[in-house]
């Protein structure tokens, strides 16, 4: 009988850890921004999640219907996808006034990510973190008075020609609205 008390007292602990994780503020309280993918005629083209953290935005597109191949996903500037080219997007967000490009030596934009591979069924997905980027406050919220936009191109980024990488035209826009 001396494992009785044991039994007893472990299910009150897990309970109480289980407590004190969930109100201790961790991801569960964390600015999320959310958008719905949408091709220029209104075809679903999946979805964008952009999650606040200590080291910056994490941002996880998932997308379908594309042509297969390799496509360029990046966040613009303005929270605006009128269809069919989403020019109303703007250009790429840039808070901090740099070039285009991950390799170019004077780049590169905050909203500037990897390029996403489309498989033979049209789905693609990238994860990517933006450091030092938030949803709405600090000196480069993503989130400013006209908002913004997460934008996949029919073609790949070329990582280095500004403004835009010769990605090509817009083929897909959602705007990122905060959960």
């Amino acid at each position: 009988m001396k494992f009785a008390p044991v039994l007893l007292v472990l299910p009150l602990t897990v309970a109480l850890s289980a407590c004190a994780t969930t109100s201790s503020g961790g991801d569960a309280a964390a600015p999320v921004a959310k958008a719905k993918l949408l091709a220029g005629d209104g075809a679903a083209r999946g979805e964008a999640v952009v999650t606040e953290a200590a080291d910056g935005l994490h941002v996880v597109v998932k997308a379908q219907g594309l042509a297969p191949g390799i496509h360029a996903v990046h966040i613009h500037t303005t929270g605006t996808c009128t269809g069919p080219d989403f020019a109303s997007a703007g250009g790429h967000w840039n808070p901090t006034g740099r070039k285009h490009g991950k390799d170019n030596p004077a780049g590169m934009h905050m909203g500037d990510m990897p390029n996403m591979l489309a498989a033979s069924d049209g789905r693609g997905e990238i994860e990517y973190i933006i450091a030092g980027g938030t949803i709405s406050s600090g000196a480069t919220p993503m989130l400013d008075a006209d908002g913004a936009a997460v934008v996949i191109h029919a073609q790949a980024d070329d990582n280095v020609s500004d403004p835009a990488g010769n990605a090509g035209g817009r083929i897909a826009c959602g705007v990122l609205a905060a959960r």
